[in-house]
């Protein structure tokens, strides 16, 4: 049987959900927020919406490439070092995007730097300190309250990080965030596991054996493809909804208003928080890949709604709403599968190649956001791309079947 033993339970869960839930909170509520930057940067600098969409799309790939790899020195030498090494390059990102004067430096910067320390403060390194210090019955259910603390972020951001714009202007607003990314350094000390060793299986699994296990199942490639479709909607909307709303303000002049914007924000913050943990509390019930088929069939139909209605700002926030709780409801459920299927010896490298997928999507996303509209002047193509996706990532998680894998131990003539 696919047995994980661990002497690292040296932490309680409620220290580890708060804890990493507040580290995931700050690290995903500021990403959140960049979309509040998109017009304000590229206006100042007289760029098109191409680099900004550039920047986003690079730190989301970046982030998604490198997610594996930090996922896999978490497992080997525990998360709250890596952690660390997140929050120190977080803080040198904002400052670096705050100081760039050229296209160049700010990709850098902000696609880069930022990329690389969201793959050490957020949900793939967390849920691997989770998956140690959490029993089988509870790990869904903790996961889904550590995604539900990260859209608290989401929407507590946002204001905050409209409020530091309008009254400090870009530049500090940028530094201020840098002094609050700094304290993930002290609070990932806390998630230290002093007697932390790497979990052992019984047929003492390695890497590249678990890597080439993973990607030989079917369930596990459907998922990743789900999730890559889960990445494309969140960013592109996360990116380019506020331009969108100032755009449609020639049609629908109530939309155009930036605080519309910005509770919308704050709205998909805010409903994430009850779709992340509703989707933990029922991930562990319901079958999870028949609940990941639900979320990407809704989404398909609040999209289409959301596009062919009128709007107004109601109808903004209702769709921020709907979406809200469909948004990183998926994080918990491909984690949870994951988990499930191959345990926790590497399941932060794993759930990571599983985010890198999500991450390709987030990058075709952002920039074909920002590319498709400076080539036709409208975001429609990329709202219909949306749409279908998501009809095609329900399809292919019907399939996927939740059945824990038998490895022989090692030694036996099976092994052998």
């Amino acid at each position: 049987m696919s047995i994980a033993t661990t002497k690292t339970a040296d932490l309680s869960l409620t220290k580890v959900i708060l804890v990493g839930g507040l580290v995931v909170s700050l690290a995903v509520g500021i990403r959140h927020g960049f979309g509040l930057f998109n017009l304000p940067i590229t206006q100042a600098n007289g760029w098109g919406r191409e680099i900004f969409a550039l920047a986003i799309a690079l730190q989301n790939l970046v982030w998604g490439m490198s997610q594996p790899v930090f996922g896999g020195l978490a497992d080997r030498f525990g998360g709250y070092k890596v952690m660390i090494l997140g929050g120190v390059l977080f803080t040198l990102g904002l400052v670096g995007s705050g100081l760039s004067t050229s296209s160049f430096g700010f990709v850098m910067s902000t696609g880069v730097v930022i990329g690389l320390a969201l793959a050490c403060t957020t949900y793939s390194v967390v849920y691997g300190v989770i998956g140690r210090n959490c029993s089988p019955e509870k790990r869904v259910w903790a996961m889904g309250m550590a995604a539900a603390m990260g859209s608290f972020g989401q929407f507590f951001m946002i204001p905050v990080e409209q409020e530091l714009l309008t009254h400090f202007g870009i530049q500090n607003a940028l530094f201020i965030l840098a002094i609050i990314t700094s304290f993930m350094v002290p609070l990932s000390l806390i998630l230290r596991e002093k007697n932390y060793q790497p979990a052992q299986t019984s047929s003492d699994q390695t890497i590249i054996h678990a890597i080439k296990e993973a990607f030989g199942q079917r369930s596990f490639q459907l998922l990743i493809f789900g999730f890559f479709v889960c990445g494309f909607q969140v960013v592109f909307i996360g990116a380019h909804l506020a331009p969108y709303l100032k755009d449609m303000s020639v049609t629908y002049p109530n939309v155009g208003h930036p605080e519309v914007a910005t509770i919308a924000l704050a709205l998909v913050g805010l409903f994430n928080i009850f779709g992340t943990y509703y989707a933990g509390k029922l991930g562990q019930k319901l079958p999870k890949h028949l609940l990941l088929a639900f979320i990407y069939g809704a989404r398909a139909i609040v999209i289409a709604g959301f596009i062919l209605l009128p709007l107004t700002p109601f109808t903004v926030y209702l769709f921020a709403a709907f979406m809200g709780f469909l948004w990183l409801s998926t994080v918990p459920l491909t984690n949870g599968i994951v988990a499930h299927i191959f345990g926790v010896k590497y399941l932060s490298m794993l759930s990571g190649f599983a985010f890198f997928s999500h991450q390709i999507g987030s990058f075709l996303g952002a920039y074909l956001g920002g590319y498709l509209f400076d080539i036709t002047g409208s975001y429609n193509i990329v709202w219909i791309i949306a749409i279908g996706l998501s009809v095609l990532a329900a399809l292919v998680n019907l399939p996927i079947k939740e059945k824990e894998l038998l490895r022989a131990p090692q030694g036996s003539a099976a092994a052998i």
